[in-house]
């Protein structure tokens, strides 16, 4: 079914995401502890700061500060019965920066995991975890969010109760996962497992994907396992900007613009059509990105040793696509694009 989301991954090919939104809202004075999501109501302007950098950057989708708005999480500040408010004024302000851009832009609805470990592992059942998903998805959409963007999920069963929450919400979505434990996520998905579960479901997402992880190398690898299985959905990459590091009290990441352009290119050439960057992706990386997308043509996938030349040491030596388990990789120096 066509979408703007669609229609101008039609077009153009290969979309610009946008990056971080904790560092950049850190940045402005955000702290450590805070909900994002309620400078949606006490401080708008800074919201559409936060927006304007991605469109002025050259992002063709950006995301909403909507990442933590589900019942679970607020209920941390207080602020459960808040969910569809500020899920819907997060969408609204994004409304307004892209109507008002000088192209097409599309607003993504984030949508993060709640926080809780679903049954039978954990205490959180299926239908109230579709509920607070759809809870989210709706506000997103009375916003006027083009999409639904779930990220940062760790366990099938999440992303499958997502799925029946925009479902009800009548939103179109995509979503990713993350690949942060020695190439599987925290609950033991591989990128092969992840291609099977979302070609396999009722609601299927627009495209689907990786976000986050350990770094951009790690997350390369999983989009070439992603791509080795020959699905028939886009592929999304958005990866950290290099490694966090803790200096003077803050959390810093050591990707260079120069690095995270390279990163760009290489995640189109190993089959992603939708890349940006995740922690630490700050407007000069997205500068950087969108350059390298327009300067340079598609090439041959990268192999593993490009990867680590060029982006960075793997964290592990195994995704768990060969049927290894997880194992470390040795510490060696990084080099730096």
């Amino acid at each position: 079914m066509s979408n703007a989301f669609t229609d101008l991954l039609a077009e153009k090919g290969t979309l610009l995401a946008d990056g971080a939104t904790g560092t950049n809202l850190f940045n402005m004075g955000l702290m450590s502890g805070d909900a994002p999501e309620m400078w949606n109501t006490d401080e708008p302007k800074k919201i559409t700061k936060l927006y304007r950098f991605a469109v002025d950057s050259g992002s063709d989708l950006f995301l909403t500060n909507s990442f933590g708005a589900n019942a679970s999480r607020l209920k941390l500040h207080g602020a459960e019965k808040r969910v569809h408010e500020l899920s819907r004024v997060a969408a609204e302000l994004a409304r307004e920066v892209a109507d008002t851009a000088e192209r097409k832009v599309i607003v993504a609805g984030s949508v993060g995991p709640t926080g809780e470990i679903m049954e039978p592992v954990g205490t959180l059942s299926h239908s109230l975890a579709v509920e607070m998903f759809h809870e989210t998805a709706d506000g997103l959409k009375a916003g006027g969010a083009d999409i639904g963007w779930l990220e940062t999920i760790s366990a099938p069963e999440e992303y499958r109760a997502a799925a029946e929450g925009f479902a009800l919400a009548d939103l179109p979505w995509c979503g990713t996962m993350s690949f942060d434990t020695a190439g599987r996520t925290m609950m033991g998905l591989t990128s092969e497992g992840m291609v099977d579960m979302v070609h396999g479901l009722d609601n299927t997402p627009l495209a689907y994907g990786a976000n986050c992880g350990t770094g951009a190398s790690d997350l390369l690898r999983t989009v070439l396992g992603f791509a080795a299985k020959n699905g028939t959905l886009p592929i999304i990459s958005k990866g950290n900007a290099g490694i966090p590091k803790y200096v003077e009290g803050h959390i810093h990441y050591d990707g260079t613009p120069e690095l995270m352009a390279r990163y760009a290119t290489m995640a189109r050439d190993a089959g992603a059509s939708i890349i940006g960057g995740c922690c630490g992706t700050l407007p000069e990386h997205l500068v950087a990105m969108r350059d390298a997308l327009d300067s340079t043509e598609k090439g041959p996938a990268p192999t593993l040793e490009q990867i680590r030349e060029e982006i960075g040491e793997f964290s592990s030596e195994s995704d768990g696509t060969d049927g290894q388990g997880p194992v470390r990789a040795p510490r060696r120096g990084r080099r730096r694009g």
